[in-house]
C-alpha cells in the first residue's frame, strides 16, 4: 500500500513539476506584464505540447449543507488532479492563497499551483498547495 502512495505522489510531483516547467516557457518567450488570459493562452499551448490534458476555466459547484449555494471557475485543472491558478499581479497577496485552497477544498483536489506570471523570474511567482 505504501509503494502506491509513494508511487502516486511520485506522479503528482512530476506533473506539477511539468506545469512549472511549462510556466517557466511560457514566461521565457512572453515576458511579465501581460494580461491573465493570455498566460492562458500560451500555458494551455504548452500543456498541450506536453502532452498534459486539462480543463480551462472549470465550472465548480459550492456546496453548503447538501446545497448549491453558487458557481465559481477554477483558471485550470491538470490530468483531473491538480489546480492551477494564475495571476499576473505587481503585489502578492494572501487573498490570492486563500482563493486557491477554497477552489481545492470545494473541487475535492489535493494539489495546487498559484502561478504569478508578474514576476522578472516566474519561479519567483509559483506557490505549491497540498491539503
Amino acid at each position: 500500500m505504501k509503494l502506491v502512495n509513494n508511487s502516486r505522489e511520485q506522479n503528482l510531483n512530476e506533473l506539477t513539476e511539468k506545469a512549472i516547467g511549462c510556466a517557466i516557457e511560457v514566461h521565457k518567450q512572453l515576458g511579465p506584464g501581460l494580461l491573465e488570459s493570455i498566460y492562458e493562452n500560451a500555458l494551455c499551448i504548452e500543456l498541450d505540447l506536453c502532452k498534459i490534458k486539462y480543463e480551462r476555466q472549470k465550472a465548480l459547484n459550492a456546496i453548503y449543507k447538501n446545497k448549491n449555494v453558487g458557481d465559481f471557475r477554477v483558471d485550470l485543472v491538470i490530468e483531473e488532479k491538480v489546480v492551477i491558478e494564475l495571476k499576473s499581479v505587481e503585489r502578492h497577496d494572501s487573498i490570492f492563497e486563500a482563493q486557491i485552497l477554497s477552489y481545492m477544498k470545494l473541487g475535492g483536489y489535493k494539489l495546487g499551483l498559484l502561478i504569478n506570471f508578474n514576476p522578472k523570474l516566474v519561479t519567483e511567482g509559483v506557490k505549491r498547495f497540498r491539503i
